[in-house]
């Protein structure tokens, strides 16, 4: 995880049409799609919603040049923390469906429904739809940049200053953990090595996760004595320069922000006239 929050920000360094689009587009691009997708009613329309999105989100990923790999390895590092809570979703009834039929019968009373089946693929369109457009963001606009369009969008100072200090010794928290665990490489220690004793492991894992919090906790000390010796206070925030948004900027925009809105509307009027 640590060696891939490396490679976003190297992705994103990179140079592309979709790269040099204002990080403000991206982030109002980004925030649209993922409010579309959820306002779209839990029925089998989000199907047709969501190819179409993903169609978008597709064009707009082949225009950055990079490898489709790269976004697939991406979801599959992000599916597990959702994957479990829409897997459970075919064993519960919610209250999106009246009548509910057993799908198949399982031991000690538990049941798989059709239409919570139907229910947990809906939430994975959802889901994935939602998650590349986070992917693409995250993958073609720098975090400093992102945060620069975040403070000229409206952004508070306080949340900006915040935000930019977390970025920025993330990175150094990277960097102690890939420095300690090259050490411990080069002692020939792997911590899923089966023929060392299980509590050895143990042991020596827990004494990396206490040494990073020390030094986590000395380097942020340092830091802050440094901050306060040049001027730092409670008045101090982020400066971000103003920045005019260009011709072909706001016509992506205007572009993107029209089809994330007129499709699904016109999904949803079609449904209605057929049904």
């Amino acid at each position: 995880m640590i060696e891939e929050l490396f490679q976003v920000e190297r992705d994103a360094y990179k140079d592309s049409v979709i790269h040099r689009i204002d990080a403000r587009v991206k982030i109002a691009i980004c925030f649209a799609a993922i409010i579309a997708l959820v306002a779209v009613p839990y029925s089998t329309m989000i199907y047709t919603v969501g190819a179409l999105f993903f169609l978008f989100f597709f064009i707009l990923w082949c225009c950055t040049r990079l490898s489709f790999v790269v976004y697939l390895r991406r979801v599959c590092a992000i599916v597990p923390l959702w994957g479990i809570i829409i897997f459970f979703q075919i064993f519960l009834k919610n209250k999106y469906y009246t009548e509910y039929d057993v799908l198949y019968s399982l031991p000690l009373g538990i049941n798989i429904y059709a239409q919570s089946v139907e229910f947990a693929f809906i939430l994975l369109v959802k889901f994935v739809v939602c998650i590349s457009f986070i992917i693409l963001l995250s993958s073609t606009t720098k975090m400093h940049e992102m945060l620069e369009g975040a403070a000229r969008m409206g952004l508070p100072a306080e949340f900006a200053l915040a935000l930019g200090m977390m970025i920025r010794y993330l990175f150094v928290f990277g960097y102690m953990y890939r420095k300690m665990n090259e050490t411990l490489k080069t002692k020939c220690f792997d911590a899923f090595d089966r023929h060392l004793p299980y509590r050895y492991r143990l042991r020596q894992i827990g004494f990396l996760i206490g040494t990073m919090f020390i030094r986590s906790y000395e380097q942020g000390e340092r830091v802050y004595t440094s901050m306060l010796c040049r001027g730092y206070g409670k008045d101090s925030f982020l400066f971000v320069k103003k920045k005019p948004l260009g011709r072909w900027d706001a016509a992506f925009l205007c572009i993107s922000l029209a089809f994330v809105i007129v499709i699904p509307v016109t999904v949803w009027l079609t449904a209605i006239r057929l049904f």
